[in-house]
């Protein structure tokens, strides 16, 4: 669409100048009456009966003068193409009334145009509608022909084509459409109605088609998308779900992801009750039946409880105590390590020792327990790296590195009880000696554990370790104040290690009393989650070497439970379930075992630093010490 007054290079016809998109008819200029003779007034009626009412005629013969005469002055004009209506009208309308004289009188008074006004001006005046008498085919044929003939007068395809912005018919951006417009005329009277418009939009099937099957997408994506985020983050498996149904996704979880727990003391309790006599130990019945184990509040282990509870890899603690230090506690210690690969061995139907990642994976895939050994306590080591290295060669993966008492090289959590109390700075944490057994841990491939170390010793462990570490059995000092458990800054340590800190299940951990729920233990989950990350947090309930469980968590078969309760909270979706079952903690063995491999390549020897007695800085309680 296009300003009348710029209008000289293009759409006018040789005859007289006149603008070939506002000829009518070839016929001469007709009077009122001659109008009416001709019939023009019936076939309004009949052709446009939306325009036809009191007045049609003279309102169409008004157009017909209008075209004569030309338009009013003082306002800027734009040409409006023919239209494709079946009897073409072109609507002249003033769109932007020009308040101050127009500097360029209308160049062609006499002839026929059809002009457009883009506001109302302040004078309210008639618009009449032309009538436009063209053969439908005849106007189909010049829209639709790219010649540049003139048509017998009516001209050629350029004269029809308009933007989107204009009244009547042609292209606009490649799509053919026809606006009929119906302008009643306009009383000065303030409470009669004003312009009445009438559009018709035509468009082409396809257009649509196309204009549906967008919407149609758009509906389904703004449907389909926030679903699937939703499902993504977990929200759907929590919102409105019964209980019921919550453990049925867990268990279907725990099938395609093995629930790791990070320490049980059953080894303990088997020495302890039956002195690592299997032949008498029937593994696969209720424990809760067979005394002496169903007298014990420290027995909550057995086969069908931990089908029961979906566990998928456990670590055997090969635990001594701590009045062994400087006595056997390396002998007793390899008794318990092969107390346990002898269980595995007797029950190798349910048990399937693992000592890797990958390892694990296999025993899971068998249908089959993975079960991995941990050392709990450096007192286990004898001061010696060699006795580590052996440690590892049958089994062990990860070693704690204090127990509830003080080592020549490591300070324990427990303040005032220690035989090494009076004698070692409780304050130093690690010291030269305990940083080379990080190092060496980190060298083998196993696991640094942190549980039962004092403050000093954690932040000194993670200053030296390369690999990430665990707390195999720990949980949060925030909300129990416990020597036992982990404060904020170590979480956040722990979390720039890289490592697990695996949630114990004992009351005096939890609450700091005898008496806890699991919605104690969810605290403490949450807790850790929201300080260190939701990577950065395990389980490890420390069943069969606690007597005060929380409730609802009483023995091994309630792992499940625990985790539907969890998905009662949005924020604790499928992906989040996996990684505190057991995805965090693989993650965490995976890595330690890429540190052991890249040292293995760069051919780093394993050493032997002898801790000599000098050293010790106590005497040892006993002569029970070579070469002294």
């Amino acid at each position: 669409m296009q300003p009348y007054s710029s209008m000289t290079s293009r759409g006018y016809s040789s005859q007289a100048n006149t603008p070939r998109a506002c000829r009518v008819s070839r016929t001469p200029p007709i009077s009122r009456s001659s109008y009416y003779e001709h019939g023009h007034g019936r076939d309004l009626h009949r052709s446009e009966p939306h325009l036809a009412g009191p007045g049609a005629g003279a309102v169409a013969l008004d157009q017909q003068l209008l075209l004569q005469q030309g338009p009013p002055p003082r306002h800027q004009y734009y040409v409006a193409p023919l239209p494709r209506s079946g009897n073409p009208t072109a609507a002249v309308h003033r769109l932007s009334p020009i308040h101050q004289p127009h500097p360029h009188p209308h160049p062609y008074p006499h002839h026929a145009h059809a002009f457009t006004e883009l506001h109302r001006p302040p004078r309210r005046e008639p618009c009449p509608v032309a009538h436009w008498e063209l053969d439908v085919d005849l106007r189909h044929h010049i829209q639709n022909c790219t010649c540049s003939c003139n048509h017998m007068g009516y001209g050629n395809y350029m004269d029809y084509q308009t933007t989107c912005l204009i009244n009547g018919g042609g292209r606009c951006n490649g799509q053919s459409r026809s606006l009929i417009a119906a302008v009643d005329s306009v009383s000065s009277d303030s409470s009669s109605d004003g312009p009445k418009a009438i559009y018709e939009l035509r468009l082409r099937p396809w257009a649509i088609l196309t204009i549906i099957f967008l919407l149609v997408t758009a509906i389904l994506v703004g449907i389909v998308v926030p679903s699937a985020l939703k499902k993504s983050n977990g929200s759907p498996t929590s919102e409105g779900m019964s209980y019921e149904d919550r453990l049925a996704i867990v268990q279907r979880i725990l099938s395609e992801v093995p629930l790791v727990d990070g320490h049980n003391d059953l080894p303990w309790n088997i020495r302890k009750f039956i002195h690592n006599q299997l032949s008498s130990f029937n593994f696969s019945s209720d424990l809760r039946t067979v005394e002496p184990w169903s007298k014990s509040n420290w027995s909550q282990t057995d086969l069908p409880r931990l089908k029961k509870g979906m566990v998928g890899a456990q670590f055997w603690s090969a635990y001594v105590p701590c009045g062994a230090q400087f006595l056997d506690a390396v002998q007793l210690t390899m008794e318990q390590i092969d107390v346990i690969n002898r269980l595995i061995s007797l029950y190798n139907l349910d048990l399937q020792l693992a000592t890797s990642v990958k390892g694990i994976h296999e025993a899971k895939k068998a249908g089959k327990i993975a079960s991995l050994i941990g050392v709990e306590g450096g007192h286990s080591l004898g001061n010696s790296l060699a006795v580590l290295r052996t440690f590892h060669s049958v089994g062990a993966r990860y070693l704690t590195l204090t127990h509830t008492c003080h080592t020549p090289w490591a300070v324990c959590c427990s303040r005032g009880e220690n035989p090494l109390s009076s004698h070692i700075d409780e304050n130093q944490g690690l010291s030269n000696f305990g940083n080379l057994v990080v190092r060496e841990l980190n060298r083998l491939g196993m696991i640094v554990d942190l549980s039962h170390t004092s403050v000093k010793t954690m932040e000194d462990a993670l200053n030296v370790t390369v690999a990430p570490v665990i707390f195999s059995h720990s949980s949060a000092f925030t909300l129990c104040n416990s020597s036992r458990n982990v404060p904020d800054h170590v979480l956040k340590l722990v979390a720039l290690n890289g490592g697990i800190v695996m949630v114990s299940f004992y009351s005096y951990f939890i609450t700091c009393s005898s008496v806890a729920t699991m919605d104690d233990v969810i605290a403490h989950i949450n807790h850790i989650r929201k300080v260190a990350g939701e990577d950065h947090v395990g389980l490890g309930a420390g069943y069969d070497g606690i007597n005060y469980t929380a409730a609802g968590l009483e023995d091994v078969s309630h792992y499940p439970d625990l985790l539907a309760k969890l998905m009662q909270d949005e924020s604790w979706g499928e992906p989040q379930i996996k990684k505190l079952a057991g995805l965090n903690f693989l993650r965490v063995f995976a890595k330690v075992e890429k540190v052991r491999d890249e040292w293995q390549h760069e051919a780093l020897p394993g050493e032997e630093h002898l801790l000599a007695s000098k050293d010790l800085k106590a005497p040892p309680p006993s002569d029970c010490n070579y070469g002294s």
